[in-house]
């Protein structure tokens, strides 16, 4: 067996992985333990995409194989399925040898006697990590390799390197700040509780995992509400799962917050012959915003693993994006306009100048972390010359559309119903601005979204989409 300070443990040996790591759960249980707290997070990605933050590090702990004992120095980390990893930094000194075909680990330590880790019948652990394991709580085969990264590395990129904690993790729950978020509900309402959403297997296990995510954070805590919302599934475009609360109900019953949302139009003016841009995606921007106290039971959500409610704005609230969007303006005041946009959790650094650039993201970044905003690394974009903002390509000769947006428009097929006519419009809309009398070749359209217009689709109709089509996708 495998324990770590006299605690039996759940390991994974991993020869790809250049140093060790505990699991920040597993230390908690683990007293003897003495972390030191590490200054800067930073964010691992392995082949199996799996996200570890670097919380402390801890020296000379003891391990224990069988009857061989040994000491590692561990990372504190955030592996879901292990207690602990043993990396080349531990396998090296210890003189150890994985193999593969008979599930064992040999240990040659120069002075002690050879001995050798084995396990008995293999089992299963979860369907995305597929890892060879043996015995009842030890894993003795890695197929976890710590990945190379060809992304720009923080330490390398101009100013950004000066402000690595506004890229770190969101671990708790957020500072307050100049505002929270408020629910008004229009007077009258009374308390509205929904049953859960039948789930997948596959759905309950991602269910039951996010929540103990949410849960250790702070971000939700358990609840006694008579409100109640069910959940779903939404499936990102890296095809893993977002957690949405379908808040319909409560958004037909909340007063309206009017802060207005910027046109685009309005933005993009302001970029007239800048040559530099950075693009910062705030790390899940509306968790960075506490609930008024008050108003936390009524975003209160029924699952089958318990009844919680949301201590930070969560998605899927009608008023969000003003409040938020209200927040960024407070925070950037100073710089919009000047040299910064701000559209709800999208920030667009742009200069004329690379020195420009360079004063203006330091104030940009110095601004988020006197603020304590929290930017996503790996969404970021810095130093570029064009870059895809809200669906347009910004660059030094002007702004087009989005290229994927073109085949998207490419691809949409005939309206069969005014529901479909809406969202073509409402698109094609969106790049209203590329052509000339918009209002007038979308006009036959237009009128079949009209109340108590029979929908039929015409010639006219026919034409006008197809001339749509044809200007939006043949001008980029």
């Amino acid at each position: 067996m495998v324990s770590i300070c006299g605690y039996r443990a759940y390991v994974l040996f991993d020869s790809g992985s250049t140093v060790s790591f505990i699991y920040v759960k597993s230390h908690s249980r683990m007293l003897g333990l003495k972390p030191i707290s590490v200054e800067v997070h930073l964010i691992l990605s392995t082949a199996v995409e799996i996200e570890c933050t670097l919380i402390f590090t801890v020296e000379r702990c003891p391990v224990e194989i069988d009857e061989g004992s040994s000491y590692c120095r561990f990372r504190g980390a955030r592996i879901l399925e292990f207690d602990a990893l043993l990396g080349m930094d531990w396998l090296a000194s210890y003189h150890a040898h994985i193999d593969c075909f008979a599930k064992t680990v040999r240990f040659e330590i120069p002075g002690r006697p050879v001995f050798v880790y084995s396990g008995s019948t293999p089992r299963a652990v979860s369907t995305r990590g597929r890892l060879a394991t043996s015995g009842e709580m030890e894993t003795l085969v890695s197929v976890y390799t710590i990945a190379e990264s060809h992304e720009p590395k923080l330490a390398e990129i101009p100013v950004v390197c000066e402000f690595p904690t506004c890229l770190g993790r969101l671990t708790g729950l957020p500072p307050p700040k100049e505002i929270d978020f408020i629910i008004e509900l229009v007077p009258g309402t009374k308390s509205i509780s929904i049953p859960p959403y039948r789930m997948a297997p596959r759905e309950l296990e991602e269910l039951r995992k996010q929540l103990q995510e949410l849960s250790e954070k702070g971000f939700i805590t358990p609840s006694i509400s008579p409100w109640g919302a069910p959940v779903l599934f939404v499936k990102k475009k890296d095809g893993t799962l977002r957690l949405c609360i379908d808040y319909r109900q409560l958004n037909k019953v909340t007063v309206k917050n009017k802060y207005p949302l910027p046109r685009i139009d309005d933005l993009f003016d302001q970029l007239r012959g800048a040559q530099f841009f950075s693009k910062i995606d705030l790390r899940s921007g509306y968790h960075q915003l506490r609930i008024r106290e008050d108003d936390r039971y009524i975003t209160a959500f029924s699952t089958r693993y318990g009844h919680y409610q949301f201590t930070v704005m969560p998605f899927g609230l009608t008023n969000a994006p003003a409040m938020f969007m209200d927040l960024m303006h407070r925070v950037m005041r100073p710089y919009l306009d000047r040299f910064v946009i701000v559209f709800i959790d999208d920030i667009l650094v742009y200069s004329k100048t690379r020195e420009d650039h360079e004063q203006h993201l330091g104030e940009t970044l110095q601004t988020l972390r006197e603020h304590r905003l929290y930017a996503k690394f790996s969404k970021c974009e810095f130093w570029l010359s064009e870059v895809k903002f809200l669906g347009h390509v910004v660059g030094a000769a002007g702004i087009a559309v989005d290229p994927t947006k073109i085949q998207v428009i490419l691809d949409w097929p005939a309206p069969t119903s005014v529901t479909e006519i809406r969202s073509f419009l409402g698109l094609a809309g969106y790049y209203r601005r590329f052509v000339k009398d918009f209002s007038k070749i979308a006009s036959p359209m237009t009128k079949l979204t009209q109340k108590d217009v029979k929908f039929h689709w015409s010639d006219e109709c026919e034409e006008s989409f197809a001339k749509l089509k044809n200007l939006l996708t043949t001008h980029f």
